[in-house]
C-alpha cells in the first residue's frame, strides 16, 4: 500500500516512539498523578485524552505540511532541516535539563472520567512544545518529492498512537510502582534522558547529512 512508509523507516519511527513514549513529561505527569489520586479508570481516561490531542495535533501539521510541500518544496526542505535543529535543541535539554516528572499522591474531589479526558486532551492541545515537535519530527520521514507524503504521514501519526498506548499503558496500572521507581532511580530516569537524546542527534544528523550530499 502506498500510504506505508518502507521497512527501514517504519523501524527508525518506532525506535523513537517508544523512546519518545517512556521519556517522562507533562502528559505522563499527569495520568500517573490521577491514577494515584483517583484510580486507574480516571488515569486511563486522562491517558485517552492525551493521545486524541497527539491525533489532532497530527492532522493538524499534516495538511499543513501537505500544503508546504505543493507550494514550496524548498520550503519544506528548510522545515527539516529546522527541524533538524529544534531536536537537536531537545537532545541538549534532555541533557542538561532532564526530565519533567513530578506526580503527587493527593486526594480531592471526584471527577468524571469525561472531565480527565478532557484535562489529557487539554493537556496535549495547550502545549506548544508538542505541535513544535510533531511539526519538525514528523517531515524526518517522508520526502517532499513523494506523492504519497500526505498519507504516509498520517500512517506515522496513527502509528505513534499506537504505539504509544503499550509503553503508557502499563505505566497506569503500575503508577505508585512506576512513580516510586522514578524518584528513587534518578540513573534510570537520566538513562532514558541520554537515550532520548542520543535517538534525536541521530535523526538530526541523518537529515543534516543527507541535505549536504
Amino acid at each position: 500500500m502506498s500510504f506505508i512508509p518502507d521497512t527501514t523507516t517504519l523501524i527508525q519511527f518506532a525506535i523513537a516512539t517508544v523512546i519518545l513514549a517512556i521519556t517522562p513529561g507533562p502528559d505522563m505527569t499527569l495520568f500517573v498523578s490521577r491514577t494515584l489520586s483517583h484510580g486507574r479508570a480516571i488515569g486511563f481516561a486522562s491517558m485517552a485524552g492525551a493521545l486524541f490531542g497527539t491525533l489532532i495535533h497530527t492532522t493538524l501539521v499534516v495538511v499543513g505540511i501537505s500544503a508546504l510541500i505543493v507550494a514550496s518544496p524548498m520550503s519544506f526542505l528548510a522545515l527539516k532541516i529546522f527541524g533538524a535543529g529544534y531536536l537537536v535543541f531537545l537532545a541538549w535539554q534532555a541533557i542538561t535539563k532532564g526530565s519533567a516528572f513530578s506526580p503527587e499522591k493527593k486526594s480531592g474531589p471526584e471527577i468524571s472520567l469525561f472531565r480527565a479526558w478532557a484535562a489529557g486532551l487539554g493537556v496535549n492541545l495547550l502545549n506548544p512544545k508538542i505541535i513544535l515537535f510533531f511539526m519538525t519530527f514528523l517531515p524526518q520521514f517522508v520526502s517532499a518529492h513523494d506523492p504519497n507524503a500526505p498519507g504516509k504521514l498520517f500512517f506515522l501519526g496513527a502509528m505513534f498512537v499506537v504505539l504509544s498506548i503499550p509503553v503508557t499503558a502499563p505505566m497506569v496500572f503500575a503508577a505508585e510502582k512506576f512513580s516510586s521507581a522514578m524518584k528513587a532511580s534518578p540513573r534510570v530516569t537520566r538513562a532514558v534522558d541520554y537515550l532520548f537524546a542520543g535517538v534525536f542527534s541521530a535523526f538530526a544528523l541523518k537529515i543534516l547529512t543527507a541535505q549536504a550530499k
